[in-house]
């Protein structure tokens, strides 16, 4: 049996092997849910939700809508004991990745590719950036940079005023750029005593 903590790893380095150049998010807020892994390449948003062998399906109905609303394409990832039944519970466009163990090591297939999701809507998507970012978006453009005015109207300028695939295309810069270490000090005055996530060439510890 694989639990969660089994497969992480695995992922990740699947997903860097896969997709070349990505940054991972993991445990992000996305609506009512948490994300296990947003994964971001150059041009997109991919959300992968794991269900381990010892997972159940109680609340992917709800992490489905989320995920459909922020995410260009999604990947459920299912152990072994899922493989049956994973297809009952996810939409026909849902990629799936199967995990199990072979010979002490850990093996990740695609039984079915993702296919590109239709029900993201680009005003939750672009929630995902924090302010600065956005700042820094409007700036790069030679928008009006809208100091007084609140994020929900940043984000929607940018929405009016831009293409969407080359806003896109920006938005993925600047989060690839994140540092949260930084956003910490902005926010708290002071920054975390550690602080974990994935890039293209692995975990990454800061200290601060």
């Amino acid at each position: 049996m694989l639990y969660d903590r089994d497969i992480r790893e695995p992922v990740f380095d699947y997903l860097e092997e896969r997709f070349g150049k990505t940054r991972v998010f993991e445990e992000k807020t996305i609506g009512k849910s948490r994300a296990d892994i947003l994964l971001l390449t150059e041009k997109q948003i991919i959300g992968l939700e794991i269900k381990s062998d010892a997972d159940t399906y109680e609340r992917l109905k709800r992490q489905i809508r989320d995920y459909n609303k922020f995410c260009d394409a999604n990947y459920i990832i299912i152990g072994k004991s899922h493989e049956k039944h994973v297809e009952e519970h996810i939409p026909k466009e849902w990629g799936i990745l199967t995990v199990q163990a072979r010979d002490k090591n850990v093996c990740i297939e695609e039984k079915r590719p993702a296919q590109e999701n239709l029900k993201m809507k680009k005003e939750q998507q672009i929630s995902l950036m924090w302010r600065p970012e956005l700042q820094h978006l409007l700036e790069i453009n030679h928008l009006p940079v809208y100091r007084q005015k609140s994020k929900k109207f940043v984000q929607q300028k940018l929405l009016e005023k831009l293409d969407w695939e080359n806003l896109k295309i920006q938005m993925c810069e600047e989060l690839f750029e994140r540092d949260y270490t930084l956003w910490d000090v902005e926010v708290f005055g002071r920054k975390r005593k550690s602080l974990k996530f994935q890039t293209s060439s692995g975990t990454l510890k800061k200290k601060g």
